[in-house]
């Protein structure tokens, strides 16, 4: 690993930085043509295991491509989970959501409907088992998406469907609550919930320009005890989320202005 790609510090973001920035959207966009049609023959004939499979070639070569180019590597702490499980996860960047879900065997996330009807990224979306959303049908919605977790985990299993209880990516030191659609989920279905800290945000901002080359963590957190009540959860997993992303974001480096 070269001296850039290690350093657990955000490194200079030179004119040079930006121009492979340029080239890794390039590379990356081909790739994903490339590899996606090229695996359909899997997808078609072994369903979730083929997608899943593709999946984890496409995603770890996404991640190669970001060492080559722009010096990024990110370490994984922790023990990702492999059961059936909801994955709680600080969201900073596109960088986490490789990470995360190259992590684990058989990730899945909740989408928005018409992700899932994009061609080549929405076959695998479907295939490799995410959850389409309709945000205009309000808590409707929410029902539907945990009456689909059920029947999923009556039958093949749903895998590990990763989450991002702020709603939307955060700059490293931004906070916003909680939603409470990850306790509604885990109420209505009994999964286990991992909590995930990240400091990814300080080597890849949430636009994705501007990235930086070093070594980001992404850390798997234990589970929160079943016997926490739901009315304690959110804060709980807000509290367990937020302060260990914290300490990674200062291992880097990072102080948070002055308020």
């Amino acid at each position: 690993m070269n001296s850039r790609a290690a350093s657990p510090v955000p490194g200079p973001l030179s004119v040079w930085q930006h121009v492979q920035n340029a080239l890794y959207y390039l590379h990356v966009a081909l790739a994903t043509v490339v590899i996606g049609l090229f695996g359909l023959p899997l997808l078609l004939r072994h369903g979730r295991a083929g997608a899943n499979r593709v999946a984890t070639r496409w995603i770890g070569y996404m991640l190669w491509a970001a060492k080559l180019h722009l010096g990024v590597t990110c370490e994984v702490r922790g023990t990702p989970p492999t059961e059936d499980c909801i994955i709680a996860a600080k969201h900073q960047c596109f960088l986490d959501i490789l990470v995360i879900a190259h992590a684990v065997p058989r990730r899945a996330f909740i989408m928005k409907k018409e992700v899932m009807h994009v061609p080549i990224m929405g076959w695998y979306a479907r295939k490799v088992g995410c959850i389409p959303i309709d945000r205009a049908k309000g808590r409707d919605a929410m029902r539907a998406i945990s009456s689909e977790i059920n029947q999923r985990i009556a039958g093949d299993g749903l895998g590990q469907l990763i989450i991002y209880p702020e709603g939307t990516r955060t700059r490293p030191g931004e906070r916003r609550p909680y939603k409470h659609g990850v306790s509604t989920i885990r109420g209505a279905t009994g999964l286990p919930v991992v909590p995930v800290a990240v400091n990814t945000g300080l080597f890849w901002p949430r636009k994705g320009w501007g990235i930086r080359p070093g070594r980001a963590v992404v850390e798997f957190l234990p589970v929160v005890p079943p016997e926490v009540p739901a009315e304690g959860f959110v804060p709980r997993l807000e509290a367990e989320v937020e302060t260990h992303s914290d300490r990674l974001m200062a291992e880097a480096g990072f102080r948070a202005p002055a308020i």
